[in-house]
């Protein structure tokens, strides 16, 4: 029997979204695909939203393609419409992108790099907010679907300064508190946080700083595995149990028993890098 989940990836022209998207076509998912990247030479970085869905595709999925600008909200509800119209439903919406400028990853205080990285707050943090207003109600409308946000160990330490620990903070926040909304409907909301990612940008990054990224690059997770992780959950009959959270995924992978490529089991950086917030029970309305 054909598998009729039907998923979004915001943010999948390369890197984390790419890897994620790939991850739910080897689970027969049909996935679309979202980036401004449509052709070769668009970007000085490879891969378009076009080579990922053929990717999908080719891994067992489904996948579509749909150029989208997330900062032109009318473009993203214009997806969501798409999404509607030819699947009649939304199961999974992966928010992932976000503005990434390249000098984040280089020493100086926040004040003395380009005000730019400040831009990962409306293409990372408004953004999914964006695209998590137009897809709830396709979710809810069924009484299913799990809303995930790509999160990282930034939303408890410092790494990368003050932006892009903001933005993972944020994200982490919206889970929690999208969730109470969503509550009654059955409909999840989970962040996860991402160990470092085999990706062309790290790797730039690794060759960059070998000090601080060296050993953490020996058992990096590929970004498909982070797809895996999040098919898993919206198949887990207790998910309502777990939404509002932020996850680390390399433990929950464990829960599923999800290795990485190659048999490997990622390990958490809990406790070198900090742990989830856990929400207040207190709601205000």
């Amino acid at each position: 029997m054909a598998d009729k989940t039907v998923a979004i990836v915001t943010g999948a022209s390369r890197g984390a979204g790419r890897g994620v998207a790939i991850g739910l076509g080897q689970t027969g998912a049909t996935v679309y695909v979202t980036g401004r990247t449509t052709a070769e030479g668009q970007s000085k970085f490879a891969g378009t939203i076009r080579e990922t869905a053929e990717a999908i595709t080719a891994a067992g999925g489904k996948g579509i393609a749909v150029g989208v600008d997330h900062r032109n909200d009318a473009e993203v509800k214009a997806l969501m419409d798409r999404v509607a119209e030819e699947q009649g439903q939304l199961d999974i919406l992966v928010n992932n992108v976000a503005y990434i400028d390249d000098d984040l990853i280089n020493p100086g205080v926040f004040w003395e790099k380009p005000l730019a990285l400040v831009d990962i707050l409306d293409v990372g943090l408004r953004s999914q907010y964006v695209a998590s207003y137009y897809a709830a109600p396709l979710m809810v409308k069924r009484r299913r679907g799990l809303i995930t946000f790509s999160s990282s160990f930034g939303s408890a330490c410092y790494m990368h300064g003050a932006a892009y620990g903001a933005q993972k903070a944020g994200v982490d926040k919206f889970a929690a508190d999208m969730a109470v909304d969503l509550r009654d409907f059955d409909v999840a909301a989970v962040s996860i946080w991402m160990g470092p990612l085999k990706t062309h940008r790290t790797d730039v990054a690794a060759k960059a700083h070998p000090e601080q990224y060296e050993e953490f690059m020996k058992v990096a997770e590929s970004p498909e595995f982070t797809g895996r992780v999040i098919r898993a959950l919206y198949d887990d009959p207790e998910l309502m149990t777990l939404s509002g959270q932020t996850l680390i995924g390399a433990e929950i992978a464990q829960k599923y028993g999800i290795t990485d490529d190659n048999g490997v089991v990622p390990p958490s950086y809990r406790e070198m890098l900090g742990e989830p917030r856990i929400p207040h029970p207190a709601i205000v309305r």
